[in-house]
């Protein structure tokens, strides 16, 4: 499953970071509001953690604007409030769950579990186009004639292809996507590569196909 952290404290983050993916999420971030708000327009998630006191806009802003366009994805407010009327402001903006600052690793991925419980089970948690088909929650790519476990990075990559499948994405995306630090375009024409042969020897019917300028393309094979 893949979250959306969004917490402007940076070493908090880091070891939410960690622990997160230490129970098998892959895991993007945010410093601000504005920025959670651009990668959640942009990205697929399972579940957002949002705390609420933000610079830019604070989580309960962002929560609105997601709710607001019919964004249904389970969110998880942190806040080192403890009071009752924040609580029902959270909830009633459209969250799911609330949990105070400080917390166990223990309850927060109790509470990430509950939060999403059926969400692997449901038809979005695999994607599929042409006769190739990806499983959000096994990281297997497969088709009539086989299948592979992709790294981390070629399932985001991938999944990110499948969501936006006949649109192009520019390798900037890609990098602020998958990498979130610094690196260079090139290797997500190395990664890109990876992920063509793999498709290849699955004898998929749709390729990764270069467009200008400087993008990428899931389509039917010409």
């Amino acid at each position: 499953m893949r979250f959306l952290l969004a917490e402007d404290e940076r070493s908090l983050s880091r070891a939410l970071v960690a622990i997160l993916q230490r129970d098998g999420y892959i895991v993007d971030t945010a410093y601000d509001g504005e920025q959670a708000l651009t990668l959640l327009s942009t990205g697929n998630y399972d579940g957002v953690v949002l705390d609420i006191m933000m610079p830019k806009l604070d989580g309960i802003q962002v929560l609105k604007h997601l709710r607001d366009r019919g964004d249904r994805t389970p969110v998880l407010l942190l806040t080192a409030k403890s009071e009752i009327d924040d609580k029902v402001l959270g909830l009633d903006s459209g969250a799911n769950d609330y949990l105070t600052k400080p917390f166990s690793t223990r309850e927060l991925l109790a509470r990430v579990r509950a939060m999403t419980r059926g969400q692997s089970a449901s038809n979005d948690s695999v994607l599929q186009f042409g006769n190739i088909s990806l499983d959000r929650t096994t990281f297997s790519l497969s088709s009539p004639t086989g299948s592979f476990r992709l790294a981390n990075k070629e399932f985001a990559m991938l999944e990110l292809l499948l969501c936006n499948a006949g649109h192009p994405i520019t390798s900037q995306r890609f990098l602020e996507r998958v990498w979130q630090e610094d690196a260079e375009a090139e290797v997500v024409l190395i990664y890109i590569s990876y992920l063509q042969k793999k498709l290849d020897a699955l004898h998929a019917d749709v390729c990764i196909q270069a467009t200008e300028p400087d993008s990428y393309i899931l389509e039917g094979c010409p």
